[in-house]
């Protein structure tokens, strides 16, 4: 008879849940909804019996422990608890998904022969010109037979005035900057109702957001249905976040929204509970004005507009192609001030306007949905910060706030780890990928628990700050008051670690964790790699020759006489860079033939290992054709899933450089 030892038997859990896997995923789609509900319910149930162990037998108790123990062992469960809930509630979205590309197929031109008018807003504040030439070049390019493209500038600039007329849009500015974006726009949408031709629906852009060609068309074709509101479609970025940029990882790893849009998302449109996220939408004036034009109680006026549609009988709903793509925010500051600002709105959405436990004006889905955000927003990133902070705890003052040993983190703890990691890659095709996900939350933990707090508890109004986009990024700079509490919480765990080889008092504490000690150790450890990986995001690398993106294309070069077969690898408005050629000097003058553009003057500039780098000198209209050719083409820019080794290359390349 084969008796298995505690730590053998401890790893059942874990044995049952990768088989599991291995039995299932390899012959299931993503898309089967049993196997999902199966997965999903299955990492729900595990979630909730690590949570049972944890409140009855990990918590210090006044018996055995000191009341400080016993309070930070109860906040520091209890904050654990309100993050499963969180994640129980994504688990239940996640069971279904919709998909619309069919139906928007199906009601191209539900219309008829005559076609609604659209207006395409843009908003703006202090974006360069080349931030908005993009945009503006893509909405001269929109296959919509009958839309007029408005530039709404908040900043009132004389210059924008002409380059708008260049591009066929009209600029439009107001006298006040009264709420902001959402007051931008609805000072537009009240004088543009007076005209004869107004609006039927109102497309909206981030001044950084470039349409695609068939943007409009494809988000008009789903209001075939007089009961949706609202069309949302997904963010997609042509430059990396600060993460993926500083550590060297853009073409490995994902930006930090796909998950959301890719998946959640679509989940959340078949509980039908999609969100409005402002840019790359398109709403009904009609329910617009029903509303009342956007709301203004909140800095997020997007996530209100879909409530405030919602308790007025109408839908938002998600189609998840790519037509459009923007600007990621380039600097680390501009990265934490845009997600404090969502934070911010959230909570005075709750605080202000609509509480999910006490407002009677909305569905149960929309209470469930407020609910899942405010959570979100509320425990993921205490949660990181307190776990920092509990090895310290350790370390230095003797406090344990959880009592297990290794054997029961192995039973209770490990299954649910694996089920999660293997449950959401399986998903999204590899999105989740662990210390990463810890790294983009650390990294904006403390702004957003700061804008929580501060939406939930002082009255407002409070102050709108736009993100900043585009600028000069060519030198390497130091996020030092970011960087610093990171470095001082590095120093304080390396010294925590030395302790018991320094002092006799806290040795006797390493003897008094017992088996727990192994658990504190690799708790410390993980949080010396999360912290120097975050440390590294600090540094933050150029950005030069912005904005470009990665081709193959074969063209044609012609240098003098002679003329050249070629490889485009990379193409930017002003540059490209290309292989498959040799024999060129620097400087040599000629030019390059691509695609949509025609024959564009060039200089070469500097050889590589398997080519030239090139400097274009465009025309003002090959210029305008090549935005277009890199922007408004259907095509979804950006890593789709996670590589590891090219993630492991690009961090040897940023060890190196550094």
């Amino acid at each position: 008879m084969l008796v298995l030892d505690q730590d053998t038997s401890s790893l059942a859990g874990l044995a049952v849940v990768i088989g599991l896997a291995l039995l299932l995923l390899p012959l299931a789609s993503p898309k089967n909804a049993w196997v999902r509900i199966l997965l999903l319910g299955l990492t729900a149930f595990l979630g909730w019996r690590y949570m049972l162990w944890r409140i009855t037998e990990t918590v210090p108790s006044s018996e055995t422990a000191g009341i400080v123990d016993v309070v930070f062992g109860w906040t520091f469960v209890g904050i654990e608890a309100l993050c499963l809930v969180s994640s129980t509630l994504a688990y239940m979205f996640l069971t279904r998904r919709k998909d619309r590309h069919e139906e928007a197929d199906r009601n191209l031109g539900w219309w008829g022969s005559n076609p609604p008018r659209i207006d395409l807003y843009i908003a703006t504040y202090n974006e360069e010109l080349e931030v908005l030439e993009r945009t503006l070049a893509g909405a001269q390019a929109l296959d919509y037979p009958n839309v007029r493209v408005f530039v709404l500038d908040d900043g009132r600039r004389e210059w924008l005035a002409e380059v708008c007329k260049r591009y066929g849009a009209e600029h439009r500015t107001r006298p006040h900057n009264n709420h902001a974006k959402a007051g931008n726009i609805n000072y537009t949408l009240l004088q543009r109702l007076k005209d004869e031709d107004a609006p039927d629906f109102v497309a909206v852009l981030d001044a950084d957001f470039v349409p695609h060609r068939n943007f409009v068309r494809r988000a008009v074709a789903l209001f075939h249905d007089p009961s949706v509101g609202l069309v949302q479609t997904p963010q997609h970025f042509f430059n990396p976040d600060p993460i993926q940029h500083n550590l060297y990882i853009a073409s490995a790893y994902p930006d930090e929204q796909r998950f959301f849009f890719e998946h959640l998302e679509p989940a959340r449109d078949a509980w039908g509970i999609a969100v409005c996220c402002g840019t790359s939408s398109m709403v009904r004036v009609s329910a617009l004005k029903e509303i009342g034009g956007l709301p203004t109680e909140s800095v997020t006026e997007d996530f209100l507009l879909t409530i405030r549609l919602d308790s007025h009988g109408y839908r938002t709903i998600y189609l998840n192609e790519a037509l459009t793509e923007g600007l990621a925010p380039e600097g680390l500051h501009e990265y934490v001030v845009q997600r404090g600002r969502w934070c911010l709105g959230m909570m005075e959405i709750v605080r202000n306007v609509y509480n999910p436990l006490t407002s009677t004006q909305l569905r149960f889905m929309q209470r469930v949905s407020l609910l899942d955000s405010a959570l979100f927003w509320t425990t993921t990133f205490p949660f990181r910060l307190i776990s920092l902070v509990c090895p310290l705890l350790y370390w230095y003052f003797g406090i344990i706030v959880v009592e297990a040993s290794l054997t029961d983190i192995t039973s209770y703890y490990l299954p649910y780890y694996a089920a999660v990691l293997i449950t959401l890659n399986w998903i999204s095709g590899g999105l989740i990928w662990p210390v990463l996900n810890d790294v983009s939350q650390l990294i904006a933990a403390w702004p957003i628990t700061r804008a929580a707090a501060m939406g939930l508890f002082v009255k407002g109004p409070h102050k709108f700050r736009v993100t900043a986009k585009g600028g000069d990024r060519t030198k390497t700079v130091v996020q030092w008051p970011m960087m610093k509490p990171f470095a001082i919480f590095f120093g304080l765990t390396v010294l925590g670690l030395l302790l018991p080889l320094m002092s006799e008092t806290a040795f006797t504490n390493v003897s008094r964790a017992g088996d727990g000690i192994r658990i504190i150790l690799f708790w410390t450890i993980y949080n010396l790699l999360v912290l120097a990986i975050t440390m590294l995001v600090c540094v933050e690398r150029p950005r030069a020759n912005r904005p470009q993106r990665e081709s193959v294309e074969m063209a044609m070069i012609s240098v003098g006489m002679q003329r050249f077969h070629s490889w485009v690898l990379e193409l930017g408005v002003d540059h490209a860079r290309v292989r498959g050629l040799s024999g060129l000097t620097a400087g040599a003058l000629g030019t390059i033939n691509l695609n949509d553009v025609g024959d564009v003057a060039v200089r070469v500039a500097a050889e590589t290992n398997d080519g030239y780098h090139l400097t274009l000198r465009p025309t003002s209209e090959q210029r305008d054709a090549i935005l277009r050719k890199l922007h408004t083409a259907d095509l979804r820019p950006g890593a789709g899933k996670g590589d590891l080794p090219g993630m492991l290359r690009g961090w040897m390349r940023n060890l190196a450089a550094r």
